[in-house]
């Protein structure tokens, strides 16, 4: 087993995966989540680079191409129960999740059993496709609690009719709060949006790896 420096990125961005979650363990929210971003946003960089590095320099190895799926799956799979743990399980979120989560592990259980030949499931571009909206979905989303909790300290003390007096624009907005509700409600709708696509490309992706390993599931006769 050879290190090098694609290699390294990716154990940086195994590593990475649970320290997403620990961020919200010693820090405060909305530092935990902005923390979690850029943790997280570097980590998805390294994805990209480290499969490039491999390619252009010719140091692809059998290390980086188990770890690096592995990877991949434990950022999405941590952050996603992050981000449902942290939203009360609203549905919008759970159900796109849910489907994400199973699917990853349903197509790593089908690599396992196939063993040796489980290189007929190889990771086709619309997987990639797949992998890169997981990632942007959860990078917005996590952008979406540093500002909800922005909008949660800074209405503290504040009665409800002053708070529906500056969002509505009839108070001056000293405190930018109309902003980070704008701010908001774009990482809300748009996370959202785009975690369903992914979860859609998600599915399609897991029925043809699937398909594809139909004929190693028949029972010999």
């Amino acid at each position: 087993m050879k290190l090098n420096l694609p290699n390294i990125l990716t154990i940086l961005r195994l590593l990475a995966a649970p320290g997403v979650a620990v961020m919200f363990l010693y820090f405060t929210r909305p530092w935990a989540d902005w923390f979690a971003l850029v943790l997280f946003v570097g980590a998805a960089i390294t994805d990209f680079l480290d499969g490039y590095l491999a390619r252009a320099w010719k140091q692809e190895s059998r290390l980086g191409a188990m770890l690096d799926p592995i990877a991949d799956k434990a950022m999405v799979v941590i952050a996603l129960l992050v981000i449902t743990g942290f939203s009360g399980m609203n549905p919008w979120l759970l159900l796109p999740a849910t489907a994400i989560i199973f699917r990853e592990v349903f197509v790593s259980g089908l690599r396992e059993f196939l063993g040796d030949t489980a290189g007929t499931l190889k990771v086709t571009n619309l997987a990639k496709w797949k992998t890169f909206t997981q990632m942007v979905a959860i990078a917005v989303l996590f952008a979406k609690g540093a500002f909800e909790h922005f909008l949660i300290e800074q209405t503290i003390g504040m009665d409800q009719e002053l708070i529906d007096a500056i969002l509505a624009g009839e108070v001056a907005d000293e405190v930018g709060l109309r902003w980070k509700e704008f701010g908001w409600d774009i990482c809300w709708y748009g996370g959202i949006t785009l975690l369903w696509i992914a979860a859609i490309l998600t599915l399609i992706t897991g029925w043809d790896y699937f398909q594809k390993a139909k004929p190693y599931l028949r029972e010999n006769e």
